[in-house]
């Protein structure tokens, strides 16, 4: 990904908000559900991800969130989809170190990138991460 402006982030996160591809309720029955809310935000979702195997075959969110819940969530749920459980979780890894200013592997992360300076934000940490949260709760038993 080249390196992008401020502006560029700004713009990729409220694609993200506006018009959220991964905002729906499964279309079949077999998604492993977790719910999530936090009582400093808005924010109120549930996340979905199917898992074939070894393999994360869909995933998507439904609910109501702030813009950087629903960006991140968004985006999320593209990165993880079609992925080997083991990468899914190398990603959801990848995705708390930028959290928290740790040392991680850009490349795993993608469009994610653009949460880089979230860290600066206490506030917003907890919204950047409640849906990558819930997909490790999901991941972490398989």
């Amino acid at each position: 990904m080249p390196t992008l402006t401020n502006d560029m982030m700004r713009s990729i996160i409220m694609d993200h908000y506006s018009d959220p591809q991964n905002k729906h309720q499964p279309p079949k029955e077999g998604y492993e559900k977790v719910h999530m809310h936090s009582d400093n935000c808005i924010d109120d979702l549930d996340i979905f991800l199917l898992v074939e195997g070894n393999i994360i075959t869909d995933a998507c969110f439904d609910g109501t969130a702030c813009t950087i819940s629903t960006s991140s969530t968004d985006i999320m749920c593209d990165l993880l989809r079609g992925k080997e459980i083991t990468e899914g979780r190398k990603i959801i890894d990848a995705f708390h170190h930028m959290m928290h200013e740790e040392e991680f592997d850009a490349e795993l992360l993608d469009e994610a990138i653009v949460f880089i300076n979230t860290s600066k934000q206490a506030a917003r940490i907890r919204c950047a991460t409640i849906g990558w949260n819930a997909a490790e709760e999901i991941l972490k038993d398989k």
